[in-house]
């Protein structure tokens, strides 16, 4: 596995859809103008189209805590790097828990090398660093500290901080993260056209009956709309 160029990166994690400042967004399947209405559906086709979006959302944020590890300059107690090391496993580790994503998925990817293997141990780094009862940043020794006869004089608690993750490692994940976004944007747009059809065959009283979604903060005021 290459490490994922930055420039490619970036291009991936701008390309699909815009946040805005109030959290939502609209992501139309076609060019058209701000909608007037937005009604919330409750099919088959939209259940499986917003499985789609939150694992592609997972997978982005994992590209964007990549590129902060790899773009900071760590410290000795590096607290930031921690968490956003963590971060980015939970959420990778997430992508594959509804089933959409599974390991034969990571074959489309095109990626050469052991990437299952990377696959499982990503897994397995995310099991150590969400432990119950292990402390993942540090080991503990407890011992006796002696005086110069020999006798216990008192008690040292040694701590041993476990090595920082490697920038190689990083890369190497957000480089899988990328690859895996572009097979899922893929599906993504299947689920939504889908959806859109739909969508389409309901009547405008069918629809007008369905729960408002506010948009507001997708469309600033005095925007086009439809």
């Amino acid at each position: 596995m290459r490490p994922v160029p930055r420039a490619r990166r970036l291009s991936c994690l701008n390309k699909t859809h815009s946040p805005t400042p109030g959290g939502a967004s609209v992501r139309p399947v076609t060019e058209t103008q701000a909608p007037t209405a937005v009604r919330q559906l409750s099919t088959p086709e939209s259940t499986e189209l917003a499985g789609w979006a939150s694992v592609f959302e997972d997978l982005q944020f994992v590209l964007k805590c990549c590129e902060e590890l790899v773009n900071r300059r760590a410290t000795e107690d590096d607290v930031v790097g921690h968490a956003l090391w963590s971060g980015a496993l939970i959420a990778y580790v997430r992508c594959f828990g509804s089933g959409r994503l599974t390991e034969k998925d990571l074959s489309e990817t095109g990626l050469q090398g052991e990437v299952v293997q990377w696959h499982k141990m990503l897994h397995e780094l995310r099991e150590h660093l969400t432990s119950a009862t292990t402390n993942p940043r540090e080991r503990f020794v407890i011992g006796a500290a002696q005086d110069a006869d020999g006798r216990a004089e008192g008690i040292a608690i040694v701590s041993t901080p476990l090595p920082a993750v490697e920038e190689l490692a990083v890369r190497q994940t957000g480089r899988l993260a990328l690859e895996l976004s572009t097979l899922v944007e893929k599906r993504m747009d299947k689920a939504q056209r889908a959806t859109f059809q739909s969508a389409r065959a309901m009547t405008p009283r069918l629809l007008n009956a369905l729960p408002l979604v506010s948009v507001e903060a997708a469309y600033p005021e005095g925007a086009p709309r439809a």
